[in-house]
């Protein structure tokens, strides 16, 4: 595992200006804030341009994503296609912040923005992967997102977290069907 930090952290560096380190607060178990960790995947001023390309929002519901972020690093479009980018957040999961399996942590934003069922999700410890993690992420819309992270909830145990687990390596290495 640390060959695989030294050689994102150096890529990093040499592919754009700015930490190795991302953190940005998300909301945790019973909404709790705290600071997530993922390896730096865009340019340095990314939060500030967020405004700027607000209206080529392509997720529904409070959540922002684009396929084509003009904000995304050449070494960042590498790193969030494996997955890498978010190895870092093994260090919350040591801290007790987050848990291997669970749901995704949103943003206090988007969190502000969820009804009462949305909120369920909070209700579990954020992990590292999840369903929405192994079933196509960038093509699962928020209101299917939403469900399959209360889905789990509903229905964790340790064969669906270790399934899980396994399915996500197989994402780590470019597999789509993993679901």
């Amino acid at each position: 595992m640390i060959p695989i930090f030294i050689i994102v952290s150096i890529s990093i560096k040499i592919g754009s200006k700015g930490g190795v380190i991302f953190s940005q607060q998300r909301v945790g178990k019973d909404g709790k804030i705290f600071k997530m960790y993922k390896f730096r995947s865009m340019i340095v001023n990314a939060e500030e341009l967020l405004d700027k390309l607000k209206e080529s929002n392509e997720m529904t519901g409070p959540m922002f994503k684009i396929r084509e972020d003009p904000r995304i690093t050449k070494v960042g479009k590498f790193i969030r296609r494996t997955s890498i980018d978010e190895l870092p957040q093994l260090f919350n999961i040591l801290k007790g912040e987050m848990s291997l399996v669970g749901p995704r942590p949103n943003l206090p934003r988007e969190v502000a923005e969820f009804d009462e069922n949305h909120r369920l999700k909070l209700l579990a410890k954020p992990g590292l992967t999840c369903y929405w993690q192994v079933m196509g992420r960038n093509e699962i819309g928020f209101e299917q997102w939403m469900k399959l992270d209360i889905k789990y909830i509903e229905e964790r145990n340790t064969f669906i977290d270790l399934k899980l687990i396994w399915k996500t390596f197989f994402v780590l290495f470019g597999d789509k069907n993993a679901h």
